[in-house]
């Protein structure tokens, strides 16, 4: 900011500088304007040019400037940085290639974050009732297919099944018995027939003595007498057949009912039977086992707590898991089952996990929830759904803890072609490897 006697000097050196300038007026040879002609329009008259009187300290006018415009100032900038302009042009050059190289490969490839890790956990409960006794394992612990989770106090079961295994050998026994009495009985029917067949010899030998007797005493050879006793003598012998047969009946009749007592001892064996292998498996229930590799979440069995049948011990994660990803429709034209996939899990960044596509989920996420869209009904507004498509990993770590709910970015080659960029990748790396 100038003081006062700097102002004052300043206004009297513009003054000085107008005066020296603008012609004088004594002076006869100064040059009067001259006045306008009819040939020439007075608009077009020249007009003498004033001096240009710069105030001092103010930065001198560059040259060309009072022609001004775009294009002097684009001729001044680069008069002024030609190399500045140079590298400016180059990364813009480098920076459209770089972009369409990432445009070209990213149409390769689709991806969404709207994706996690997902599992059939389900939770281990008791099949039967009782005092835990151990619990050999922790929360988050690994284990393979086999191990203990709990044990169950197993003493009522095993005298369960003692006393099954009796009822067992009780009626295999009641089996001997009736196995016995239908030996007995099959020799009593054998000596019923014995006896049948000697009534029927004895019945023939009277029956040839009558037919021998029976012409002497027609012809009086023999008495009426001896004819008489051959006659009651077959026929006696006759009922003596009769009599043994009906035996022999009967004792077939009384192998029969043994039969049927053999077949109700045995159907109580084999209901014995089930007791004991139903009580066999209750004594084995006293043992949880892992049914297959994976983790114990949420452990809340504790030692010395009663458990009832059904009742939640832990939470299973099987090792068995995969990746859920929420594709938008639009992103499902070129996926396959079957085309591979890189995984970024949130929790690992530093790590890439590869995988391929198992399945497309034949309908939206909506379709299949619990209170489905009706877009019969109000006003309809058409948005992009999400299809759950199933990701598995083709080699899942061991060294790191994965579980459902896990956020991913999942990304998959919808193009099994090589892209731009990856042309030159490889013809650069086989560049790097020749000699």
């Amino acid at each position: 900011m100038f003081d006062h006697d700097h102002r004052d000097t300043s206004d009297d050196l513009v003054l000085e500088a107008r005066r020296s300038a603008s012609p004088s007026s004594t002076d006869p040879r100064a040059e009067r304007p001259k006045a306008p002609t009819a040939d020439a329009p007075v608009g077009l008259l020249e007009r003498p040019e004033q001096p240009t009187v710069e105030r001092p300290g103010a930065p001198p006018k560059p040259e060309g400037e009072e022609h001004g415009g775009a294009g002097q100032t684009r001729k001044r900038i680069l008069r002024r940085h030609p190399i500045a302009t140079i590298f400016g042009l180059l990364f813009l050059a480098v920076v459209g290639a770089g972009g369409y190289l990432y445009w070209d490969n990213a149409a390769y490839f689709e991806s969404t974050d709207d994706a996690f890790i997902a599992a059939r956990q389900f939770s281990i409960e008791p099949h039967v009732a009782g005092y835990i006794t151990a619990v050999p394992v922790t929360d988050n612990e690994h284990v393979k297919t086999g191990d203990v989770i709990a044990r169950i106090d197993d003493r009522d079961y095993r005298a369960a099944l003692e006393q099954a295994e009796a009822q067992v050998a009780a009626a295999q026994a009641s089996v001997r018995n009736v196995d016995g009495e239908m030996a007995v009985q099959q020799a009593q029917i054998d000596a019923n027939q014995a006896q049948v067949n000697q009534a029927q010899a004895n019945q023939e030998l009277a029956r040839v003595t009558w037919g021998r007797d029976k012409p002497l005493v027609n012809q009086g050879w023999a008495t009426a007498q001896q004819g008489t006793i051959d006659v009651q003598n077959l026929k006696a012998l006759q009922a003596a057949v009769e009599n043994a047969e009906a035996t022999l009946k009967l004792a077939q009749r009384q192998i029969e009912t043994l039969n049927a007592q053999r077949a109700t001892a045995e159907a109580n064996v084999k209901q014995a039977e089930a007791q004991r292998d139903l009580a066999q498996l209750n004594l084995s229930y006293t043992t949880v086992v892992a049914d297959q590799p994976g983790r114990v979440v949420n452990l809340s069995a504790a030692v010395g707590e009663y458990v009832s049948a059904g009742t939640a011990l832990s939470i299973f994660v099987p090792d068995d898991i995969w990746v859920t990803a929420n594709f938008k429709e639009t992103q499902l034209d070129h996926m396959r089952p079957g085309e591979p996939a890189t995984i970024e899990i949130d929790a690992y960044p530093d790590r890439d996990f590869r995988g391929r596509v198992a399945s497309v989920e034949p309908g939206s996420g909506t379709a299949f929830s619990l209170l489905p869209a009706e877009n019969a009904t109000g006003n309809y507004v058409k948005i992009v759904q999400r299809v759950p498509v199933k990701i598995v990993m083709d080699d899942p770590p061991t060294d790191i803890a994965l579980g459902p709910g896990m956020s991913v970015d999942p990304t998959v080659r919808v193009d099994p072609d090589p892209s731009l960029y990856e042309r030159l990748k490889a013809d650069a790396e086989q560049w790097r490897s020749e000699p």
